[in-house]
């Protein structure tokens, strides 16, 4: 058994890559329509109890959102007496956090204690690839997990989630992840999606973890400086693992597989410059949402921002264009208008439901 090959650099992820792209495109003759459909009816491998079953569990993870969000966590939030806008988010960030937290464990279990390779060796992602291979029982399971929560993330980020600055990305982000992980799966990439999905997940869970302290800063109309600690810690934890997780490992484990190593455990790879643009955007969108954080943290060290917020909320500007008008008046109210209690939807108040 050979050794792992060393992670690369930056550098060397360029160059390699930039020469097996490049040597792939001028080896790609026929590349068209004709050869795209020939190669999926010959390395696609669907059942369709498979796709209905994904869709089945997509409506079980609404259904279970909307029971939980009634009974459990907005009653929780209301008996914490928060504020009426940061109650209002509380049952989202709680779902996403328990879910996060689970599909993270669950992908940590597989490339850490089930004897897959995948995280210290990425090339072995492509070992002993053959089109039609079975899917472990345990890396399939995942696979439902997730590819059905995406569908219903869709849908939620439509109807259920506040709207946020990021929702139309957020939105792209939920339909190139579900292409990613219904497509890897149909041509058998399941083991490089399955290090994709660790090295993101563990960033929302920070994330929601981080947000569900800042909501719970000021309960019963008292300050918890705890949570207010826990937040800011929370939030220079989420800045870095969000750089080291998925701007360092993603680019120099998964890119670096995807586009190099790739090619040359499997020269003729199906669908090799497709998937390797869904991962190219996916790697856009963490730079973009990398610069929410460098413009978060930058405000914080100028002292621009006194305490820890999610900058891609509009009720943020709002509160503070509220309470600038009120320290201008000379007097400090709680406002009840509509806009502070409901969640936003592109600005405008939008109480959505199931």
């Amino acid at each position: 058994m050979e050794a792992p090959e060393p992670m690369p650099g930056y550098g060397e992820l360029a160059r390699r890559s930039y020469r097996s792209l490049a040597g792939a495109l001028r080896g790609c003759g026929d590349c068209g329509w004709e050869l795209s459909r020939r190669t999926w009816a010959e390395n696609a491998r669907l059942a369709w109890s498979e796709p209905l079953l994904c869709l089945l569990c997509a409506v079980g993870w609404t259904v279970a959102r909307r029971a939980a969000s009634r009974r459990l966590f907005r009653p929780f939030a209301e008996w914490c007496q928060l504020d009426p806008k940061d109650a209002a988010k509380v049952p989202e960030s709680v779902w996403k956090l328990l879910y996060y937290l689970f599909s993270w464990s669950y992908s940590t279990y597989l490339l850490f204690f089930a004897g897959y390779p995948f995280f210290y060796d990425p090339p072995s992602v492509f070992y002993d690839w053959r089109k039609g291979m079975e899917v472990p029982a345990d890396i399939a399971a995942a696979y439902l997990m997730q590819c059905s929560f995406y569908c219903h993330s869709i849908y939620a980020c439509l109807y259920m989630d506040a709207w946020r600055k990021d929702s139309v990305v957020m939105l792209v982000h939920h339909v190139v992840t579900l292409a990613l992980i219904a497509l890897s799966y149909v041509f058998r990439y399941h083991n490089v999606g399955i290090l994709v999905l660790f090295l993101h997940d563990i960033s929302d869970v920070q994330l929601e973890f981080t947000k569900l302290n800042v909501y719970f800063k000021y309960r019963r109309g008292v300050y918890h400086p705890l949570n207010d600690f826990i937040s800011n810690v929370g939030c220079i934890s989420f800045s870095v693992s969000w750089f080291w997780f998925r701007l360092y490992w993603f680019p120099l484990k998964v890119l670096y597989a995807t586009c190099h190593s790739s090619l040359r455990s499997v020269p003729n790879i199906p669908f090799y410059f497709f998937f390797n643009a869904l991962l190219f955007i996916l790697t856009l969108m963490n730079l973009y949402w990398f610069t929410y954080i460098v413009l978060f943290v930058a405000r914080v060290l100028l002292g621009q921002v006194q305490e820890v917020n999610d900058v891609r909320e509009y009720d943020i500007d709002a509160g503070r264009k509220v309470a600038a008008v009120q320290k201008n008046n000379g007097k400090l109210q709680n406002s009840s208008s509509c806009k502070e209690r409901k969640p936003l939807m592109n600005g405008i108040v939008k109480d959505k439901r199931l």
